[in-house]
Parts: structure tokens; sequence; C-alpha cells
């Protein structure tokens, strides 16, 4: 292998194409600046508009694609590739890659056929194929949910499209069944009041329907009723909780017994003996967080951008105007040090100085 006519090539390349190559990196970081701006215009439009907050996303994702696709395509022609060919290739490639991903592009469709019917939209609380919570993200492929215990479920579209979808935030109100189960020596019509009464109680409860409640089963060691009242979406499990305390309060105050289930119990003699730790709770310390300061100029705000530059420009002033100050100070000192000195010295000379000068030069000589 020729090494010496390799590195001439090479130096030829860059001779050549010196002014090519400064243009496609000049082209490349206002390309990434340009697309960046440009998605955070759109996407500042498209909130002014009565459009979903998802699909707001939808087309945003869709455009950026775009956007970085042309920028590739204009990069490549200055580097010299025939586009025309590459459009050809890539046509395939995308047909071979469609081949492929069936799913894929299954669960792309799906997720326009979401967007658009509107199933649902962000922070609804949905139940789909045994998970539930809130709706945080609807992107190509995927949905993603947060459940009650910030746990993060990610459900492709597809799943969602061919099973039963419960949104449970289509309306503004919601129904509240709670069960409860007695004695069977308890007075129906006594524990029925005692349970609208406390729902009655509660101010979130609408009064328009009615609560309710009736006798529903008969078990084997209890009695059950169930109790149904409506609430706003927001204060659902407000009320459910709310109504579920009070009921068991007002049932011991009222002496009605809540049976428990038949279970064999025995004692056990020996005793157990339990490792334990003596140290305690440790003491908390505090993970150290980075902070960033990098600006994101596809989601920020403009008037954000120019407000963190001109406190960068003021902390700047500041720390320049603080070390003015501290080299003043130390040539001041400086200075001081020196005037002491050769008043000091002047002072020393005078006084090792003969006050009859003519008697001591004379005495010299």
């Amino acid at each position: 292998m020729n090494w010496n006519a390799i590195w001439n090539d090479i130096v030829t390349f860059f001779k050549t194409n010196a002014w090519n190559i400064v243009i496609f990196f000049a082209v490349l970081i206002i390309g990434i600046i340009v697309v960046k701006l440009l998605m955070n215009i759109t996407r500042r439009l498209l909130n002014k508009t009565r459009m979903e907050k998802i699909t707001i996303g939808f087309i945003c994702t869709l455009l950026k694609i775009c956007l970085y696709l042309v920028l590739v395509l204009i990069l490549l022609s200055i580097i010299g590739i025939d586009i025309t060919g590459l459009l050809t290739a890539l046509s395939a490639l995308v047909l071979a890659i469609g081949m492929a991903l069936e799913n894929i592009i299954a669960n792309a469709a799906n997720g326009i056929v979401i967007v658009s019917n509107k199933m649902f939209k962000k922070g609804d609380y949905i139940e789909v194929d045994g998970k539930e919570g809130n709706v945080v993200q609807i992107n190509f492929l995927f949905t993603t949910i947060m459940t009650s215990d910030n746990k993060r479920i990610t459900i492709p579209n597809s799943t969602i499209v061919n099973s039963p979808v419960v949104d449970y935030d289509t309306s503004k109100t919601r129904r509240v069944d709670i069960k409860f189960n007695v004695a069977y020596e308890s007075d129906v019509e006594v524990v029925k009041k005692l349970i609208i009464d406390c729902m009655k109680s509660n101010g979130k409860v609408l009064l328009d329907p009615e609560p309710f409640c009736r006798l529903n089963a008969l078990n084997s060691s209890s009695i059950e009723f169930v109790s149904r009242c409506w609430c706003d979406e927001e204060d659902y499990w407000d009320v459910y909780h709310d109504v579920l305390e009070l009921v068991y309060n007002e049932l011991k105050r009222n002496n009605i017994s809540i049976p428990y289930e038949q279970i064999e119990i025995r004692e056990r003699k020996d005793v157990v003996k339990m490792p334990v730790d003596y140290k305690g709770i440790p003491k908390r310390v505090e993970k150290v967080r980075k902070q960033t300061n990098s600006i994101d100029l596809e989601n920020a705000d403009f008037t954000e951008i120019f407000r963190r530059q001109s406190n960068k420009r003021k902390s700047k002033k500041l720390k320049l105007q603080a070390l003015e100050k501290t080299f003043n100070d130390k040539i001041n000192l400086a200075f001081d040090n020196q005037l002491l000195i050769a008043k000091s010295q002047e002072n020393l000379n005078r006084k090792s100085k003969p006050k009859n000068l003519k008697k001591f030069n004379k005495i010299k000589i």
C-alpha cells in the first residue's frame, strides 16, 4: 500500500474542496439553529389555536423530521453527492424497511387515528389493557401514561386502537360507588339512612342526582350495602375517602358492628428472636444535582433568552468591577506602605545626623 499516494490524495482533496468544506460546516451550524428557531415559532403559533396539545406535538414532530431531512439533502449536495440517485435509493430503502417493520408502521398509523379521532386528550385518566393512568404523551409509535404511583407505562398505539379504552375524564362529573358490609342483626333502614346522610353531609357531593343506597348482597357472614353518589370529576378521590371514613365512624358510633371473617388462631409458645440493627435512621445526605445553564432554542422563550444573556453581562460586569476594586486597593496599600517606609527612613536619617555638623566634620578630619 502506497501511503504517500494516499496522503497526497487527501491533501489534494482538501486543497481543491477547502471552500466547500467551510460552506458545509457553516450551513450545518446555521441550519441547526434555523430549524430550532422555526420549531419554536411554529409551536408558539399552534399553541394560540384551539388545537389539542397532543395534535400540536404530533405535527411538530413531523415538521422537525422533514426540516432535518431537507438540511441533510442540502449538505449532501454541497459536498457533491448526486441527490437524484440518493432519493431513488432512499425510496427503495424505505420500501424495504416498511415491509420489515410492519408492526411499527401500524403503530404509527394508529397514532394518527388516535389523534385525528380525539379518543382522549393529554391529562385524561384512562384505562386500557388492564393499565390505567394519566395520558402524558402520544407520539408516532406509543402512548405514554403515568400511574397514580408515578410509574411511567408505554403502550403501543395498535394496542390502544384494538382494545377497549375507558376514559374517566370525558364528562365533568363522576359517580362514586362504595360498598359496606354490616352484621346480619343490623336494621336495614337505619343503615341506609345513615349512609345517605353521610353522603349528603359532604359539600362536594351533588344532590342532583340524589345519593343512593340499597341492600346489595347477602354474604356468608355479613349483609352488603351498595351506595352511589355523584361529584365533580376532580373531587372523585376526595369524596370517596371522606365518605368511607365518615360512614365507618358513624357505624361505630351507632353500635352497628362490622363482622370479621371466621379464622382459626393458635398461640405460639416459642420465643422468636429477631436480629435488630441499633444504628437507627441514618442522617440525610442531600444529593448534589448538576445545574445546566444551556438554552434550548427550540422550546425556550425569546424574552427568557435575552434576559439570561443580560444577566450574564451584568454578572461579568460586577465581577470585573470587583476585581478592579481589589486591584486598586492593593495598589493603594502598596503606595501607602512605600510612603510609610520613606518617611520612616527620613526620620531615621534625621535622628542619626549630628546636631553640630561642623564640629563633627573637624573631628572626623
